[in-house]
Formats: structure tokens, C-alpha cells, sequence
């Protein structure tokens, strides 16, 4: 198993991200960025450096209340699969 595969499994079931009063994610970059190979204050900074970015999907239907998550870097990304609640269900 891969330490990538390894950060993958210890995220799922924990709250990666908390839901602001506006009612937008806000993701703790210490989980996230080892996803995509990155320390967090690495991460912090090719977020603001606009290398690292992130698309939002919210489901619907069988999929409402759920969450998924794209985070992209260069050549890298990771797919998280988010409850209500912040909490992975999945990453890939």
C-alpha cells in the first residue's frame, strides 16, 4: 500500500471540513494536503498562488446532502465524497 492509499483510508469517517455560517466548506488543510502530496503550509500557499483549486459538486436526488469535492494540483488530484456534516464517506 502506497502512503498516498494510507492517507486516503485514515481521512475516511473524519471531518475534513466544517460548514461556515454562510454555509460553505471550509477544509482543514492539514488533511487535505498530504492528498496531493503537499505539506499544509505548502498547500496554503499554492492555494494562494492559484495552483491549487477545487470544484464543488452537490448532489441530488439519492445524492442530496452529499458532497463532492475535487481537489487539483499540477498533474494531481483527489476526489472527496463528503456528508452533510463535513465528514469523507470517500476519497479517491
Amino acid at each position: 500500500m502506497t502512503s498516498s492509499q494510507c492517507v486516503q483510508q485514515t481521512v475516511v469517517g473524519m471531518e475534513v471540513a466544517k460548514v461556515d455560517s454562510t454555509g460553505s466548506l471550509v477544509f482543514d488543510a492539514a488533511l487535505v494536503a498530504p492528498l496531493l502530496g503537499l505539506v499544509p503550509g505548502a498547500f496554503m500557499e499554492e492555494l494562494k498562488r492559484g495552483m491549487v483549486y477545487q470544484l464543488y459538486e452537490q448532489g441530488t436526488e439519492e445524492d442530496s446532502g452529499k458532497t463532492r469535492v475535487t481537489f487539483r494540483y499540477r498533474a494531481r488530484q483527489s476526489v472527496l465524497i463528503l456528508d452533510a456534516f463535513g465528514r469523507a464517506l470517500h476519497v479517491g
